[in-house]
């Protein structure tokens, strides 16, 4: 014989279960520390500034 239950606490778990795998997944999408935004933000700035000292400055010079 089947177990019976509550259709309306059922539909709630599941509710609960889907919202903890969405916040699971969120946490892993944007969970980082303040340290860890700081060091990429750096290491961004650094790679940055690497670049542009590698640049070529042209003088302007009307071409023909």
């Amino acid at each position: 014989m089947a177990e019976i239950i509550n259709l309306r606490q059922a539909r709630k778990k599941a509710a609960r279960s889907e919202k903890e795998k969405q916040a699971e997944q969120n946490r892993l999408t944007f969970g980082r520390t303040k340290a860890e935004k700081t060091l990429t933000r750096a290491l961004n700035e650094k790679a940055e500034k690497a670049l542009d000292q590698g640049k070529l400055e042209r003088p302007d010079s009307p071409r023909k």
